[in-house]
């Protein structure tokens, strides 16, 4: 069977899901690379499966269990997928899956202990690696509020390492609407903050109660309304020469100590 290529309909339909308007509109996304399919499979909701000659050597037990679930697979042209791709050097496997998003009552909730809110975050990259450190740390939810990039991003989508897949990714605008459901839910708000009046070094007691962690635009910070709305503001204590840190590694260090004391209290008791 010869291969498809970029004029083929379903692969002409595939690419405009680079395009977020596109992506809502389909209700389908774009995941790349050996990792991401191989997670999005376990999650059944991948439609197709392209594939590129030298893929299909190189991942032909991924293809198989794609074709065992019944996934659509397909051959297709180097240059098809290079249309497909909005990578330099495409990895010559690309699936077409179900958006993941869920809805904020999903996400927030009786047992909920800690979240993670990225507020008007801009940069895929970031957003993608908080998802990621989200999972890592065993977060029930990461939760995109205000007006932040689409996780469904290519970029987002290869920052999160599979972890999109892992646990539930809220997507909500209304940032006022976000913060009254977490604090409705008996849930903390703690925003960092550079000048913030708790050092994340005191704050063990604090931590141990459920928490969700709001982060600010990268070149920005929380808007000072939203930062208004935190029970607390806590500094990350910096104690050598770097002046700040940026949104990820933030994120990280305060997900990271949210998830050792609560991992440590449930031990405990």
């Amino acid at each position: 069977m010869d291969p498809l290529t970029e004029r083929t309909p379903r692969v002409v339909s595939a690419v405009k899901l680079l395009r977020t308007a596109e992506r809502r509109k389909a209700g389908r996304f774009l995941v790349e690379g050996e990792n991401s399919v191989g997670e999005a499979l376990a999650t059944r909701a991948v439609h197709d499966l392209f594939y590129t000659e030298d893929a299909r050597q190189r991942y032909a037990e991924l293809i198989g269990r794609a074709e065992a679930v019944g996934v659509r697979t397909s051959l297709v042209t180097d240059r098809a997928v290079r249309g497909l791709s909005d990578t330099v050097t495409p990895p010559g496997l690309v699936a077409v899956c179900d958006l993941l998003d869920v809805p904020l009552s999903d996400a927030v909730g009786p047992g909920t202990r800690l979240l993670a809110v990225p507020v008007s975050v801009s940069e895929p990259g970031n957003a993608g690696t908080v998802i990621r450190v989200a999972d890592a740390v065993g977060a029930d939810a990461a939760i995109l509020a205000g007006d932040s990039v689409d996780p469904h991003n290519g970029k987002c989508v290869r920052a999160s390492a599979g972890s999109l897949f892992h646990l539930p990714v809220v997507r909500e605008r209304d940032t006022a609407a976000v913060l009254d459901s977490i604090s409705a839910a008996g849930i903390q708000l703690l925003a960092t903050a550079a000048d913030g009046e708790v050092d994340l070094d005191d704050a063990d007691d604090m931590l141990s109660r459920p928490t969700a962690w709001l982060f600010g635009n990268e070149a920005h910070g929380l808007d000072a309304s939203v930062a208004a709305r935190a029970d607390h503001r806590v500094r990350i204590p910096i104690h050598g020469r770097a002046e700040s840190l940026n949104l990820a590694t933030a994120a990280a260090i305060c997900l990271y100590s949210s998830a050792r004391i609560q991992n440590h209290t449930r031990t405990d008791s």
